[in-house]
């Protein structure tokens, strides 16, 4: 029965891994500066096996780096110690119920680099898109102080990352001489780790200003790399200009677009009345509305001459062929539509060249996105203003988004059973977006939202109104969004998930023995009789084994009692966990014939030797195939 490690990977011995199953031979070993014998990778080699020039030193090459770079880098690779703790009494169950604990949807409080790095292990690659509204470095935002002067050993230790006042958040003012790189520090390894939580269809979408867009495309053409790139949306945020502007009004934001990989992404948009309207039916044909598109090809005859040839007009008998261009089809597709009686020569065969007819019905997959986005068809920054104000009250909450350049985004991705991921998730726009658009078409999207919780200013009209900071802003949205999506469809939204799990980032449950064991001394020992925190509750303990085993967070969770030991069964026999004290041979052989996929319990649970040394016989017997862990 192996230990769970309850922390996060370090994502550079993941790479390192990686770079050593392709190339063993160029793993090596050196002296570091202080002596110590340390992992190395041969550039020489590599330079051999991939045949091509491998860029080291001062030697001039085209990148984009800033002071820290390299230290935001092995920011995002490094582990973590740090845990999710539920908070059933602020969560609010599927059906709308005040401490409900039942929706498959999540609401998380904390460092956002902190928590994407605990959500690797159980989301690495099934978040189908995300979105981000980060802060735009305006010169008044805030941004995320991270401690680049700590190693792996301190990132494990740490306790927060707090400076000494308790702030996790800094102002960063145009006056800072750090001013671009305190952003870029921020923004960069967020949107590393994050990459691995897309799924190889996936899509990020980022919004953002003139401020800093330049900046933002450099990094994610780094971080997914420049061939990932699908756009820039230009989306019209408000459509009155700003007169008090120094030297022009901005009424347009960038939402930048990336996927996570070359795998075919298809992103399509609902077809609208206005475009259905376009399809007739001139002809009467069975097959119902159709358009049409040209059978001419932009290529000349000289660049496509196997596309050239003589056709026939069925009507009036005359053989035409282009005197510049080729067909778009081959002569034997050409036969193929003629025979389809899919070309269309005009009103009594009056064109003089044939277009090609296109169903409504064959279209049923929508139509291409563009990337100009109009305020008429999403929404102004001044109607995310007012949903928000309706819902919490006026000057809650400055510059939401509207909900509709969220549900357009949801409408492109072409799934309704998606995560839907938001670690900047301020108001909850998008959990509000989410909720609205399955009410809408009935689907079974879920959403994660991520929030530190930035404390409100006491002068704010937050504040006044009893939001202490913004995930209790965020967290009541989503309840009165929800309550009125069902009051205002109490037909058709009977089965609709509005509730969500509270969970709240925080120190690992384990004590620091636990990670150093070979660090604690003689005297110390009767630390390891129990190395659990004592304020910590076996639901703390199960959300960690979750984490560590790599279980959907949002998975069903029950409460059994098995021979008069409580055991959580979580997703149907998935994972069982005990974490009682004293677990006889009689629970333990009970859960075994159960036959789970994972169980866990506490390695200080057992009521005697004997248990201890019967345990792996008993698995053998009854569950071989069973994953034990301990803590």
């Amino acid at each position: 029965m192996d230990k769970l490690k309850m922390h996060t990977p370090n994502l550079a011995d993941e790479n390192y891994r990686k770079l050593a199953e392709l190339f063993p031979n160029a793993v090596t070993e050196t002296i570091d500066e202080n002596g110590k014998v340390v992992r190395a990778i041969d550039a020489d080699v590599l330079r051999q096996e991939t045949a091509t020039h491998v860029v080291e030193g001062r030697q001039e090459r085209y990148q984009f780096t800033w002071p820290d770079k390299r230290k935001a880098i092995l920011t995002a690779n490094a582990p973590i110690s740090k845990t999710l703790r539920p908070c059933p009494e602020e969560s609010v169950g599927r059906d709308g119920t005040p401490g409900g604990f039942d929706s498959e949807n999540l609401y998380i409080e904390g460092d956002n680099l902190e928590v994407l790095k605990l959500l690797q292990e159980t989301y690495l690659g099934k978040i189908k898109m995300i979105y981000i509204d980060p802060p735009y470095n305006t010169g008044n935002d805030f941004v995320y102080e991270d401690d680049f002067a700590e190693d792996v050993g301190e990132y494990l230790a740490n306790s927060g990352q707090y400076d000494e006042a308790g702030n996790r958040l800094v102002q960063n003012t145009e006056s800072n001489g750090r001013f671009h790189t305190d952003w870029l520090n921020m923004m960069y390894p967020r949107l590393k780790v994050a990459k691995n939580l897309l799924s190889n269809d996936g899509v990020i979408f980022i919004s953002i200003d003139d401020n800093e867009v330049s900046n933002l495309l450099k990094i994610c053409d780094e971080v997914f790399g420049k061939s990932n790139f699908i756009t820039d949306i230009i989306w019209e945020k408000r459509y009155t200009r700003n007169n008090d502007a120094k030297l022009m009004s901005t009424v347009v934001d960038h939402i930048l677009c990336y996927r996570k990989s070359a795998e075919r992404v298809v992103l399509r948009e609902p077809r609208t009345d206005k475009q259905n309207s376009t399809y007739s039916n001139p002809d009467n044909d069975p097959r119902g509305v159709w358009t049409s598109v040209l059978f001419t090809s932009q290529r000349t005859k000289e660049e496509r001459p196997n596309l050239s040839y003589p056709i026939r007009n069925p009507i009036t008998g005359q053989v035409v062929e282009h005197p510049t261009n080729a067909w778009k089809y081959s002569r034997a597709e050409y036969e193929r539509l003629e025979k389809e009686n899919r070309l269309y020569w005009g009103k009594d065969g009056g064109n003089s060249y044939p277009r090609i007819k296109r169903f409504l019905s064959e279209l049923d997959d929508g139509v291409v996105p563009i990337n100009l986005w109009y305020y008429k068809d999403t929404a102004t920054l001044d109607e995310g203003t007012k949903m928000v104000d309706a819902l919490l009250g006026k000057d809650i909450f400055d510059y939401p988004k509207p909900i509709q350049i969220i549900e357009r985004m949801l409408n492109m991705m072409g799934q309704e059973d998606i995560y839907v991921l938001d670690f900047f998730s301020g108001s909850a726009t998008t959990a509000h977006a989410v909720m609205q658009l399955n009410a809408e078409d009935g689907g079974h999207r879920k959403f994660i939202m991520v929030q530190l919780p930035e404390e409100t200013d006491e002068k704010s009209e937050a504040y006044k109104a009893g939001y202490e900071n913004i995930c209790e802003i965020g967290k009541e949205r989503i309840r009165r969004a929800g309550a009125k999506i069902k009051a205002d469809s109490p037909l058709t939204t009977q089965g609709l998930d509005v509730g969500f799990r509270v969970l709240k980032c925080d120190e690992s449950n384990m004590k620091p023995v636990y990670y150093t064991p070979a660090e604690t001394e003689q005297g110390q020992m009767d630390l390891l009789a129990d190395n659990i925190k004592e304020d910590r509750s076996p639901e703390d303990l199960l959300f960690q084994v979750m984490l560590d085993m790599g279980v959907e967070l949002s998975s069903s969770i029950e409460v059994t009692e098995i021979a008069g030991k409580k055991v959580f069964d979580v997703g149907h026999n998935f994972l069982l966990a005990c974490f009682d004290r004293d677990v006889t041979e009689e629970t333990i052989t009970e859960i075994a014939k159960r036959r789970p996929t994972y169980f866990a319990m506490r390695d200080s649970s057992m009521a005697n030797d004997t248990v201890a040394a019967n345990f792996e016989q008993i698995f053998r017997t009854y569950s071989p195939d069973t994953v034990r862990r301990v803590l």
